[in-house]
């Protein structure tokens, strides 16, 4: 299932000039920052490592730009952004859903920092709403030198859960998770500790649960009960 999709057009390689414009977007931001921030955040932790590290300093205060909604003066980081896509490549990005988990898909025909800069731009294109938290997960993926996988994710969303449904309705997911009846509405704290304490009990290895993804259920269970009593 496609849930986010970024086209960069580009300069083509061995091109002198050094050109950036935007093709179709397809970037949901509800709720902020929604799986379209999370894709520009892949984006840009995929590409930035192999940025020129002098230009990063000015990348950080083009994505402070972005969030104030001022005008971005050209070029920026010796390269022009333009409406025009005459003459260039393209390169689309993807953040796809499967089963239950999210996973990126990244087509770089370019250089790293045309799709770095792609992603700061098109963050540029959404709502003020939806730019102030997307700034801030994208100056996190300015500064991420890890995989880009669930590890990512998670550190983007401060969250360790990385399900396709954990992003969409969180509460609903750690009401599932616990195994709280259709229906629940608020449970309290008191129902939460007894469900989470129950839950670990049938999932444990010690207590006759899977070994396989033990820790991924368990931390499931952990994460749940860190959203619904938060």
């Amino acid at each position: 299932m496609l849930l986010a999709e970024l086209e960069v057009w580009h300069s083509r390689p061995l091109t002198p000039t050094r050109r950036v414009a935007l093709g179709a977007l397809l970037l949901p931001v509800e709720p902020p920052p929604g799986f379209g921030g999370i894709l520009l955040a892949g984006v840009v932790a995929a590409h930035v490592g192999g940025v020129d590290p002098d230009l990063v300093p000015d990348l950080h205060r083009l994505v402070n730009e972005v969030d104030r909604g001022v005008r971005i003066v050209q070029p920026r980081l010796r390269h022009r952004f333009q409406v025009d896509r005459h003459g260039l490549a393209r390169s689309t990005h993807r953040l796809v859903g499967r089963g239950d988990q999210i996973s990126f898909e990244f087509e770089n025909h370019g250089t790293h920092a045309h799709q770095v800069l792609g992603a700061v731009y098109a963050a540029e294109r959404l709502g003020p709403e939806a730019r102030h938290p997307i700034a801030a997960m994208l100056h996190k993926a300015l500064r991420w030198r890890g995989p880009i996988g669930a590890s990512f994710i998670g550190h983007l969303a401060g969250s360790r859960a990385t399900s396709t449904r954990a992003f969409l309705d969180p509460v609903a997911w750690a009401m599932d998770v616990l195994g709280f009846p259709p229906g629940t509405v608020k449970p309290s704290k008191r129902d939460v500790q007894a469900r989470f304490r129950a839950r670990l009990r049938e999932v444990h290895p010690d207590h006759g649960g899977a070994t396989d993804a033990a820790g991924e259920r368990i931390g499931d269970l952990a994460e749940a009960r860190r959203i619904l009593l938060g």
